[in-house]
């Protein structure tokens, strides 16, 4: 006879086996860790998309967008070549989106295959997002091992409002 462990989230370990010893973790980035950021998806036409936890808007004339993103990723990639793209602040019932989008859990037949996705000429937004911004790209620089998008906001699409998804400590967290 076995045992089933029929508890949603079970793990095999109470810790990552994987992780850096204490002692040996970046201050920096235990700092990084401590501050809590609202969860977000960046997508251009495509598509491409990427969750990014790095992202402020700073109002003013004009409006602008700046984020750290992977240079190194398809919505990089799409973003330089179409000069534009989208944000949506995603809530609570995104974790499993945010996590596809972040590289982290599977995506059978492409990012964009499940969900219900708003077209936009910025790149498509989740349906049921809590708003979008359309950006157009103004610059982008290294910074530190992202590189540092600058965008003008040309569009807003505010939806109900929503409470957002936020990451904590490496964790998705929500306003309680």
């Amino acid at each position: 006879m076995f045992h089933v462990n029929h508890e949603p989230g079970a793990e095999i370990h109470h810790t990552d086996p994987f992780a850096v010893p204490a002692g040996q973790r970046s201050p920096v980035r235990r700092l990084r860790g401590r501050l809590a950021a609202p969860v977000t998806l960046w997508t251009a036409p495509g598509p491409a998309g990427l969750t990014v936890s790095s992202t402020l808007v700073a109002e003013g004339e004009p409006d602008r967008l700046v984020g750290l993103v992977d240079p190194e990723s398809d919505l990089w990639a799409a973003a330089e070549a179409a000069g534009r793209f989208a944000v949506a602040p995603l809530g609570p019932p995104h974790r499993q989106l945010a996590d596809r989008f972040a590289g982290l859990f599977p995506s059978p037949g492409g990012l964009f295959a499940t969900g219900e996705w708003t077209e936009t000429s910025y790149g498509p937004v989740p349906a049921d997002a809590g708003g979008w911004a359309g950006c157009r790209l103004d610059t982008a620089r290294e910074y530190g091992w992202g590189l540092l998008v600058e965008a003008t906001i040309e569009a807003v699409e505010l939806a109900e409002e929503t409470d957002p998804l936020l990451h904590y400590r490496g964790r998705y967290r929500e306003l309680v």
